[in-house]
């Protein structure tokens, strides 16, 4: 097989920090007497830019200075919260290291900011194994838009073909889709049964190997 890709978003992928995301996010719409609930969060959010977040948080278009103060501010909730329990999702590390030993091509594909990547990938220590980070602010159309991933394959020059997608985001599998991609589910935010319309659902890590990704895209 020619050269494989594998491109990871990175918010309940890498890591496993959703819960903290959306505690980060209940905070800041009580912080500005608005009402969220978890369900409103996993139903119109989670995948979400910044821009089309707070659209929806304060049900109008919102100017980009103050979109930008209004990301900081909730980022940093986020990041205060998460600090002390980041952590690596169990197995990447040994899936990152397999993929790395098969000369597979690694990017990330993702709606978070620069800061909570940079934030990510230093605390993880896993930075060294991604040949290029794709981010909201590097193409016109977030997430469910195939933008993001498409870019990344472009960056990575592999063939669409040969790109499998991890999501976790009822919006990022979409996206995924969208470009043409085989897409996994990681059942950090939705069901298996929800993500049942990927090409593989798993709970994390643990026991990949570089065959089920040849397998996946031989399928």
């Amino acid at each position: 097989m020619n050269e494989i890709a594998v491109i990871f978003d990175m918010d309940g992928v890498l890591v496993d920090n959703l819960k903290y995301h959306v505690i980060a996010w209940l905070k800041f719409c009580e912080n500005h007497n608005i009402r969220l609930t978890e369900e409103d969060f996993f139903k119109n959010l989670n995948g979400k830019n910044s821009q089309d977040s707070f659209k929806y948080i304060f049900q109008k278009t919102i100017s980009q200075s103050d979109v930008q103060k209004f990301t900081d501010e909730k980022e940093s909730l986020y990041r205060n919260l998460y600090l002390n329990h980041i952590k690596p999702a169990e197995g990447l590390i040994d899936f990152l290291k397999e993929l790395k030993n098969n000369s597979v091509k690694i990017a990330i594909g993702t709606s978070a900011i620069e800061e909570n990547i940079d934030f990510t990938l230093n605390h993880t220590k896993i930075k060294q194994y991604f040949d290029t980070i794709v981010h909201a602010e590097m193409v016109t159309h977030g997430k469910p838009a195939p933008d993001i991933y498409l870019k990344a394959a472009e960056i990575l020059n592999v063939p669409i073909k040969n790109c499998v997608v991890f999501e976790d985001a009822l919006l990022g599998v979409e996206a995924g889709l969208k470009a043409g991609m085989k897409v996994v589910g990681v059942t950090t935010s939705h069901t298996a049964e929800e993500l049942k319309h990927t090409d593989l659902q798993i709970p994390n890590f643990i026991g990949l190997t570089y065959d089920k990704i040849k397998e996946l895209l031989h399928n």
